[in-house]
């Protein structure tokens, strides 16, 4: 995801003026991915959405102290999020590399059972149960379930995550922040 440019900073003009600029154009970044990152076969756009973390978290590291205690706050709570998106996100990456293994082994054992039917008109399933790879099968498949299941919990933790930051006012009290200042 490419950064939204920042328009209209000036560098003549003050340090906090600017960095309001700059925080406010990542936490729109940041906020323009719901309703989509909500969805969770909508694996980009969560992907994005905790791009938009880190950098509104990284501005917020640089620049926060310019605006009070709840933009270190809202840093720490940009953090979490990027965190916990970040662990979901590990789990979209390693399932279809386990589920390409899956697929050589299988598309391996599928070949020595074939050739270990020689001539015969039919499979005898003798020879598919003694397959090769089924200790490396039934590992990656428990790895694949492990990560499906681990994705839906901490996408659940994310949803609770995501509604403690509406509840806590984290939008607007980070917008106070920067119109108020330390």
């Amino acid at each position: 995801m490419k950064a939204k440019r920042v328009k209209h900073l000036d560098p003549r003009g003050g340090l906090a003026d600017q960095a309001e600029r700059i925080i406010r154009v990542r936490l729109d970044e940041l906020i323009a991915f719901t309703p989509r990152a909500l969805d969770p076969s909508e694996v980009q756009a969560l992907h994005d959405m905790r791009i938009a973390a880190k950098r509104l978290r990284y501005v917020l590291e640089i620049f926060g102290d310019l605006f009070g205690p709840y933009a270190d706050k809202a840093g720490r709570r940009a953090k979490d999020l990027q965190d916990l998106i970040g662990e979901i996100h590990d789990c979209d990456v390693m399932l279809p590399r386990v589920h390409a293994l899956m697929a050589e082994l299988e598309a391996d054992a599928a070949r020595t059972v074939r050739a270990a039917a020689g001539p015969a008109e039919d499979l005898d399933p003798a020879l598919t149960a003694a397959a090769p790879h089924g200790p490396q099968w039934r590992g990656l498949h428990t790895l694949a379930t492990h990560l499906v299941a681990r994705r839906a919990l901490l996408f659940e933790r994310f949803l609770l995550l995501w509604t403690e930051l509406g509840r806590e006012g984290f939008v607007a009290r980070l917008d106070f922040a920067l119109r108020e200042r330390a």
